[in-house]
């Protein structure tokens, strides 16, 4: 029940943020980069009776740019099949975990290109559309989960 839930809940704040259309490939990817921020950070078995607002910065700051997304799911992948084994029974969760991370990182998505493309300007920072590159889908899930709890 705990991934269900997860996945419930980012399927909320990206439905929130109304940043892409909740039928496309890139919500998707939003949806389990998401979901699996929500179920990983969650040490305690407690996302059942989790309370959203009291998440959110966490949820930011394990999104933000230039933290270690990837490396982070992956130490906690290795955390927690430690543990299923010290108990000795399978987690149907997990299971439904990793099958969102193979997909996050198999599945490749035409998308700017979020991290040469930036030409500061005195406006700020721009990012060049036309210029795309195919980018495994948890790079693109990661900031479009990030803007989503910002606008939730």
């Amino acid at each position: 029940m705990a991934w269900l839930y997860a996945e419930y809940i980012a399927d909320e704040v990206l439905r929130t943020g109304d940043l892409v259309p909740s039928s496309t490939l890139e919500f998707r990817a939003g949806r389990q980069t998401l979901a699996l921020t929500v179920y990983l950070s969650d040490l305690n078995d407690e996302l059942s009776g989790i309370r959203v607002v009291s998440q959110l910065d966490e949820w930011l700051s394990l999104t933000a740019y230039g933290h270690p997304w990837q490396e982070w799911v992956r130490e906690r992948f290795v955390g927690l099949a430690a543990e299923e084994r010290t108990r000795g029974r399978t987690n149907p969760d997990l299971r439904l975990a990793e099958a969102a991370w193979r997909w996050l990182e198999h599945t490749e998505l035409l998308a700017p290109d979020l991290d040469t493309g930036l030409v500061w300007r005195p406006n700020g920072p721009a990012v060049d559309e036309s210029e795309q590159v195919w980018t495994p889908a948890w790079r693109l899930g990661v900031p479009l989960g990030h803007l989503a709890i910002h606008l939730f």
